[in-house]
């Protein structure tokens, strides 16, 4: 398929999470990716109860994480990174009311056991599986996993040049540099890998050393952060005198 002159070269149609603001409820659909957002809207409106004139589109990875807007109504789905398991969250501007919809607690639930449900030849698990798609293809998760493996040991290695107390510049893509002292190496419970924790010399941070309820290190608010440790390199950075600044 061509958007623009531009080729996109995928596999035709993509399994997405639906969720909206009229309701608790996520369901799975299948749609072609060659759908301009546009009738990919008109669809939808079958499926969530929005007038496809009132959407917003937002994307979301498996992982739940923001990626885009869907604003552009002439654009193919396919020229978006839309991928087998992402959320697409509709938002309705029509004012409507979902309310009456989200107390399920007195709905009869219809329930499927484990073993029933991966003996269906219909289901998108099974689809999937078929066409070994997402965690069902073994070789994309054989590399998956040798690329995050590899990446993990990296930062294993980077660990050993840092040592709590040190003086030290942090460099993250997309952020300013950042000078203050290493608090914590080593591992933690939020995120897995390695984590360098810093405080840093201005309050450039997100908390006090604390995260999800564990602390790991003692400062003032906003002044401490945790990064990767490749982003970290130990020296001789002496905390610039602010005062003398005008």
């Amino acid at each position: 398929m061509e958007n623009n002159g531009i080729q996109i070269i995928s596999n035709p149609a993509v399994d997405v999470r639906l969720t909206s603001t009229l309701t608790q409820f996520e369901s799975r659909k299948r749609f072609n990716r060659g759908l301009t957002i546009a009738d990919f809207k008109s669809r939808l409106e079958l499926v969530v109860g929005v007038p496809a004139t009132c959407m917003d589109l937002e994307l979301y990875s498996g992982l739940d994480k923001f990626l885009v807007k869907l604003s552009d109504d002439d654009a193919l789905l396919g020229s978006y990174p839309v991928d087998d398991d992402c959320r697409i969250h509709v938002i309705d501007r029509s004012g409507g009311q979902g309310a009456e919809f989200g107390n399920v607690a007195e709905v009869e639930k219809y329930e499927i056991s484990e073993d029933a449900y991966a003996k269906r030849g219909e289901s998108v698990r099974s689809f999937m599986k078929k066409n070994k798609f997402g965690r069902f293809n073994e070789e994309e998760k054989a590399k998956k996993d040798e690329e995050s493996k590899a990446a993990e040991e990296k930062e294993e290695a980077a660990c050993a040049n840092i040592s709590v107390g040190s003086r030290c510049q942090v460099r993250v893509v997309g952020q300013p540099t950042k000078l203050g002292m290493v608090m914590y190496v080593g591992t933690t419970d939020f995120k897995p890998g390695y984590w360098v924790g810093v405080k840093y010399d201005e309050p450039l941070g997100k908390h006090d050393g604390t995260v999800s309820g564990k602390r790991y290190f003692e400062c003032e608010m906003k002044y401490g952060g945790f990064v990767r440790p490749t982003s970290v390199t130990c020296g001789d950075f002496p905390e610039e005198d602010y005062l003398d600044e005008m």
